[in-house]
């Protein structure tokens, strides 16, 4: 039978891609790199306007560094919804070609076809860039300094249910069938990025966060790996705990305060993720890192908002959370000074302007105009 076939392929290109995992690239030393390409991608809907915001910031923030060739800023052209449709590709060749040169990406919002909106099948480009560029964690900080949470989010990136979200099989018109993967190298990098954040910042206590007792096989082994790694850093508090009391446990201000370090898999990170950076003013003022070995990507949390494209008031997009993955950038790059800087300032912006997104208050070029002026 046909689905048989492609069950078999699937599990084949699985036990390949960890074969691939045992000799992935260890991570660049950026202090010792005489250049730095940086690649930026506008994405789609509100994504340009946020990234022309986001660039202009880096331009100047970067300026010495920019002028002397040590830092190249990028523009990566054909990441969008159009040009991917067009060539049938979720990520097209020269697209990668072209993200492949770079040392490290920022990237604004893309779409993705859903079922009914009458566009081809093609799977989420973050997801496919997670793979190709072998992104394994997701990395989300979220920070509420007046109820004294410090959260940080590790997701893992590549596996889960995102990792072969566009090639679940119909069996039948009566039953169709989804796969989750979880491989002991991909938990096991995970962890150990987790559990070092944990003890180069002071010990922090890490929550490990699955539905084990229902995916006892995928969830099942997630848990035992983290558990296993743990044990390595004595040091640490560990617990664990099932996504769903998890999701209650965010807003429980009686305890939400004594958790710091989150390690989840893909699917339960990324809802698990956009409550956390609601609590803190919404997911626009949230960013991201997708860290691999040779290369790291960081984005905006949200979506590309087509609503605000088609209402009229794209202008309006906040660029914050793109903004704020730049920060996690500088910060990767160890450039901790002016990730500070601009932290700073963004801070300041949150407080001093008002943007709901909604058509009304300060625009995106309100935002930038703020920015730069304050740094």
């Amino acid at each position: 039978m046909s689905y048989l076939d492609d069950f078999e392929k699937i599990i084949r290109e699985q036990l390949e891609r960890v074969e691939r995992m045992k000799t992935a690239q260890a991570a660049p030393d950026f202090a010792a790199m005489d250049k730095i390409v940086i690649g930026t991608i506008d994405g789609d809907g509100i994504g340009p306007i946020i990234m022309d915001s986001c660039r202009a910031i880096l331009h100047r923030l970067l300026a010495d560094e920019i002028e002397s060739g040590r830092i190249e800023l990028k523009t990566i052209e054909g990441l969008t919804i159009e040009n991917r449709i067009e060539k049938m590709q979720t990520v097209p060749d020269d697209v990668l070609a072209a993200i492949k040169e770079c040392d490290l990406l920022l990237k604004g919002p893309t779409t993705t076809p859903g079922k009914g909106d009458g566009r081809p099948n093609l799977e989420s480009a973050n997801v496919t860039l997670r793979r190709e560029l072998d992104l394994f964690a997701n990395v989300r900080p979220v920070v509420i300094p007046e109820k004294n949470i410090d959260w940080i989010f590790y997701r893992e990136n590549t596996e889960g249910e995102y990792a072969l979200g566009s090639k679940g099989i119909e069996i039948s018109d009566d039953l169709s069938v989804d796969f989750k993967v979880t491989t002991t190298a991909g938990t096991e990098r995970l962890a150990r990025a987790a559990f070092e954040y944990a003890k180069n910042n002071g010990n922090k206590n890490v929550s490990i966060v699955t539905k084990a007792n229902i995916m006892k096989k995928t969830d099942g082994k997630f848990l035992s790996i983290c558990r296993e790694i743990a044990e390595d850093y004595p040091q640490i508090k560990v617990d664990d705990w099932y996504v769903d009391i998890m999701a209650a446990n965010l807003i429980d201000d009686k305890i939400n305060s004594n958790f710091n370090v989150f390690i989840l898999p893909n699917l339960y990170g990324d809802i698990i993720t956009d409550e956390a950076a609601q609590m803190q003013g919404g997911v626009g003022t949230a960013g991201s890192a997708n860290i691999g070995g040779r290369y790291a990507m960081f984005e905006a949390i949200h979506g590309s908002a087509p609503r605000m494209v088609e209402d009229g008031i794209a202008e309006y997009a906040n660029p914050a959370s793109l903004c704020r993955a730049a920060v996690m950038m500088l910060r990767h790059m160890g450039d901790t000074d002016k990730a500070q800087r601009l932290e700073d300032v963004l801070d300041a912006a949150a407080k001093d302007l008002n943007m709901p997104g909604d058509g009304t208050g300060n625009t995106a070029f309100d935002f930038t105009d703020y920015v730069l002026k304050h740094l």
